[in-house]
């Protein structure tokens, strides 16, 4: 698959996810709808490297660029669950932290117990983009849920918490 293709196909997908239109992209990239209308069906000329940097960030994304030689590391490293990195993130500054099990359950139910609801509101309107689309990859990879699923009970929980992040208006 051509890079182009790979492009088209991210932005696409993750934007159709989010339950983003082009419109409402192009305002939170900065980017004109008829570019990522011509990205998203190939028929884009030229496409500077700041202008998809800026774009794939909107959306949670990024471009990798692989080491030529695999790095070798003295040490294993652990890494944490994006859940794990979320429920921290939320939890920063609150006396009583959220657990990533609890986002977990919050995220793929219905039900928010209020005593979390500022944790989850600083989560959804301070957090990266990226870290959100990690939470939503790890839902659907350990409980199935659609992506779709989770983006739109992300979008529900800001609106009900109000959040000013042009992302959920």
């Amino acid at each position: 698959m051509t890079a182009i293709l790979e492009l088209s196909s991210a932005v696409r997908t993750r934007r159709s996810d989010m339950g983003l239109t082009q419109t409402a992209l192009s305002k939170l990239s900065g980017l004109s709808r008829a570019t990522i209308n011509q990205l998203e069906n190939c028929t884009i000329n030229d496409l500077s490297l700041t202008r998809v940097a800026k774009l794939l960030g909107t959306l949670g994304l990024s471009v990798t660029v692989s080491a030529p030689r695999p790095k070798s590391h003295p040490h294993p490293i652990t890494k944490s669950s994006a859940l794990d990195i979320a429920a921290r993130t939320s939890s920063v500054s609150y006396r009583v932290a959220i657990t990533a099990d609890q986002l977990r359950e919050i995220f793929t139910s219905d039900s928010m117990p209020a005593a979390w609801s500022p944790h989850v509101y600083t989560l959804l309107d301070e957090a990266p983009v990226s870290l959100l689309a990690s939470v939503v990859e790890a839902l659907h990879a350990e409980r199935g849920v659609e992506r779709s699923q989770v983006w739109a009970r992300m979008r529900a929980l800001a609106r009900q918490l109000k959040s000013s992040r042009a992302l959920w208006l």
